[in-house]
């Protein structure tokens, strides 16, 4: 295509100072002196008067700053090394191809597409290679996604240099990226075929393609489902490129070299970017030559290349950086500030698919820097490794893979249960929290679980077990804590948990004789007595001279009888005399009323005085303990737990005060039977036994230190992020709070509530005393009213009788009282 854009330019008669254009053409086999020295030759010997090429990054690098000096323009159609974008180090140097700080972009754009996090990358050990890593890194740095190895391949010895089956296989993602020229793809593949490395295990990602006949054809299934990404041009994402100039092009090729056309839908897309790179260079060398005079190319110290320099360069790059035109690759467009080409970029994505054993590179998605990666065509299918149609997690799977899988027993975890089969056989097997959580992630991962109970072992110990590869996995109530990190890694959280203290419950069996007055308060008696002795002072002055039963009584049997009403009244008993008066029977009234809320309030505080057991606790929180309320030789911890870690970095400073414990059995024992007098706990644990197990143990105070727990694997295990992205659906779906339901919120022990009596006080019932007081005002208004004949009679002979001596005095008051007490007219009883 190089040849085609020179002879399309005399067949348009594009002359430069009088001149049709010609070219020389140097192979540079990507010896960086060499190419560098034929350069210097051929700029000295002959007018050069640009450059297409060269195809590698590193030898664009050293010629660039060399045809710079000069003037030179350089327009690579292959050269995609970042660094190449600087404009001030790399004055006259321009590219078609997209620069690899673009590919890392649309690298990183597919992952977020199919919500892959990490990949490993092997690259070639030079500038192209280390440059293109380093973009790839940088570009998933600021999106957050993860490179977890870069692995070198080293173009002098064709060997990986580090151990690239032991680090693909022992690392967590199921992603390779490959950037590598062509040649060294092919040899990087090989090697990967060689050692199983490839499908259906692995996910391979080329940046160069492949020659598909350098594989043998037995590992065509493996190669199925391999991906490729590679620059395009215009017309493969459905964008304008210049049609007519692309014909123009092809007709040249097929008329000069028949025999080496490929056919037009064949045509290497690098092709395309060095026809334009050509007809680029011939565009401006016309604009520019016609704005200058008839000798436009001219060179000053021509003797020697280093010291060559064309003059008027300044007008001639400046005419490049301000072209634009419609390319057979798409729209050209370049900027002042960089050497890269600014629009017309476009990449695809092909997908290697084998069918009725023939492997081809279907293109699959586009890309164009207008757009982000969509479907190449309705019909578009993606073949991934392992002929699946379904997108690979980008995670290492752990399907049909044994683990070695750790528990403790420990309700409700993990308990031990007996069952009969059909035949009447009993065998052991294992519930609770633990083994349910171990089928849900078996039913999602598709591994097989060889389960271990282990028994008399501390969790560091068998943490220690998990970090020395004797178990894979290690599943219990594990709380992370910093100091196992620095021994295992942990999955994302299985349980949230906080700390709580555990101690026995503490009963009241002292004999109290006053328990039944405790129902009120002293004052409250003390008012309800005097409430009695008014309402029988009222009572005996209301009915003493209309009731028969308290007639002819002295005045001790007559308050007797009177306190004997009130208290009959007032407890609901009854009394053996009725009154007979209407100011009695209101002011009966207003027992009644007393009776009936005092017996109620009573009868139900002294029930629940009587029936609920009040405990005694001996402290009230974590607090206490920090204080030496309780003896900390008196505090149960078990060693070599997480708890332990907390009690010596919080309470104790780091001595080992405590009453140590091995088995979480030994602490239910051990305050049972009064050894221990609190233990700090795991709350999940301790809310199960106290509410199924042990009913006569307790929590006491809020909880504290919010933990979590985790399960427990080697640092380097593979499967930590499928792992752990399982473990996130589970909680997304509400599948591990099915289990925390299921395991934890049952209730076997009684669950009467400890609540702490107290004695009714006057207060709460001010309102009932006062109502009864203003009944007895009424009782007595209606005594008043009824006599009020009476009274007037008495005041009257009051006013006009006067009294010699006080003895006479008295004599005559006693008898008007008597008549006071003889009506001379005839009153109709109220009731």
């Amino acid at each position: 295509m190089f040849k085609s854009a020179v002879i399309l330019s005399h067949q348009y008669n594009i002359k430069v100072q009088g001149e049709l254009i010609g070219y020389k053409t140097i192979e540079s086999k990507g010896d960086v002196v060499t190419t560098l020295a034929d350069t210097c030759r051929f700029v000295t010997n002959s007018t050069i008067i640009g450059i297409v090429g060269p195809a590698l990054s590193r030898e664009s690098q050293y010629l660039s700053p060399f045809l710079g000096k000069i003037g030179i323009p350089l327009i690579s159609y292959s050269s995609t090394d970042s660094q190449l974008s600087d404009r001030n180090t790399y004055s006259s140097f321009y590219r078609l191809v997209p620069s690899d700080n673009i590919a890392a972009v649309t690298i990183a754009e597919l992952f977020l597409q199919y919500d892959w996090t990490s990949c490993i990358i092997i690259h070639q050990n030079d500038v192209f290679g280390s440059n293109g890593a380093k973009s790839i890194h940088d570009e998933f740095n600021r999106r957050k996604l993860l490179i977890t190895k870069t692995i070198q391949f080293d173009i002098n010895t064709y060997e990986i240099k580090d151990d690239f089956k032991s680090v693909l296989t022992l690392s967590s993602t199921r992603i390779v990226i490959v950037w590598a020229e062509t040649a060294y793809t092919n040899l990087i593949v090989q090697k990967a075929l060689n050692e199983s490395l490839l499908g259906p295990q692995f996910l391979w990602i080329l940046s160069a393609p492949i020659s598909l006949d350098y594989f043998n054809k037995t590992f065509y299934e493996n190669l199925n489902g391999l991906l490729l990404m590679e620059p395009v041009v215009g017309n493969i994402v459905n964008a304008p490129i210049n049609e007519t100039l692309l014909k123009s092009a092809y007709d040249i090729w097929q008329t000069y070299e028949p025999d080496t056309f490929p056919g037009s839908q064949n045509v290497n897309y690098y092709a395309l970017f060095a026809f334009d790179a050509t007809w680029t260079l011939i565009k401006i060398y016309e604009e520019f030559c016609s704005k200058t005079t008839s000798n436009c190319i001219q060179f000053l110290n021509t003797s020697f290349c280093f010291d060559q320099s064309l003059m008027n360069a300044n007008i001639l790059l400046n005419l490049i950086n301000n072209i634009n035109y419609l390319g057979v690759s798409g729209q050209i467009e370049f900027a002042q500030n960089t050497t890269n080409r600014i629009t017309g970029i476009y990449y695809v994505l092909k997908n290697l698919q084998l069918s009725s054993n023939i492997l081809n590179f279907v293109p699959i998605l586009v890309w164009s820097h207008l757009t982000n990666w969509k479907v190449y065509s309705s019909t578009s299918v993606i073949i991934w490794p392992g002929n699946s149609l379904i997108a690979p997690s980008g995670y290492a799977s752990l399907q049909n893979v044994h683990l070695r899988l750790a528990v403790t027993e420990t309700a409700p975890f993990t308990m031990l249960t007996q069952i009969s089969n059909d035949s009447g056989e009993t065998k052991n097997k294992l519930i609770g929290y633990i083994p349910d959580l171990i089928e849900l992630l078996r039913e999602q991962l598709d591994f097989v679980p060889e389960i271990n109970l282990i028994t008399n072992r501390t969790f560091n110990q068998i943490i220690d077990l998990v970090a020395n590869d004797a178990y894979d996995l290690f599943l219990a109530q594990t709380t992370i804590t910093a100091a196992r990190s620095e021994k295992v890694a942990f999955s994302n959280s299985i349980y949230d948990n906080s700390l709580r203290i555990l101690i026995r419950k503490e009963l009241k069996n002292d004999i109290d004789l006053a328990t039944y007055l405790r129902s009120f308060s002293i004052q409250l008696w003390l008012t309800v007595l005097c409430a009695c002795l008014y309402a029988a002072l009222i009572m005996c002055f209301l009915e003493r001279k209309e009731n028969s039963a308290l007639q002819k009584k002295s005045m001790i049997s007559l308050m007797s009888m009177c306190i004997w009403y009130s208290i009959g009244t007032l407890v609901g008993y009854g009394v053996d005399f009725h009154v007979v008066t209407a100011a009695g029977r209101i002011l009966t009234i207003g027992l009644y009323l007393l009776s009936i809320v005092l017996v109620a309030a009573y009868t139900a505080n002294l029930a629940s005085e009587l029936t609920i057991s009040k405990s005694q606790d001996i402290i009230d929180g974590l607090d206490d303990i920090k204080n030496g309320k309780l003896s900390f030789s008196r505090v149960g911890i078990l060693i070599g737990s997480s708890l332990e870690d907390f009690y010596l970095r919080e309470i104790s400073g780091g001595n080992k005060n405590y009453y140590p414990l091995i088995t979480k059995q030994e602490i239910y024992d051990g305050l049972l039977n009064n050894i221990i007098d609190a233990s700090i706990v795991d709350g999940s644990v301790s809310e199960y036994i106290v509410n199924n197990i042990y009913c006569n143990l307790t929590l006491i105070g809020k909880d504290f230190n919010t933990n979590a727990f985790g399960i427990a694997f080697q640092k380097t295990w593979q499967y930590k992020e499928i792992l752990d992205r399982t473990i996130l659906l589970l909680r997304e779906s509400g599948q591990l709070d099915d289990l925390k339901r299921k395991w934890f919120k049952t209730t076997i022990c009684s669950e009467s509530v400890q609540i702490t009596s107290q004695a009714m006080t006057l207060e709460s019932m001010a309102g009932l005393f006062v109502t009864f007081a203003v009944i007895s005002f009424i009782a007595l208004i209606v005594f008043l009213w009824k006599k009020r004949y009476h009274i007037q009679y008495f005041l009257s002979n009051l006013k006009h009788t006067k009294t010699l001596f006080i003895k006479r005095d008295v004599v005559k008051t006693n008898q008007s009282i008597e008549e006071f007490s003889k009506p001379a007219t005839v009153e109709i009883s109220l009731f």
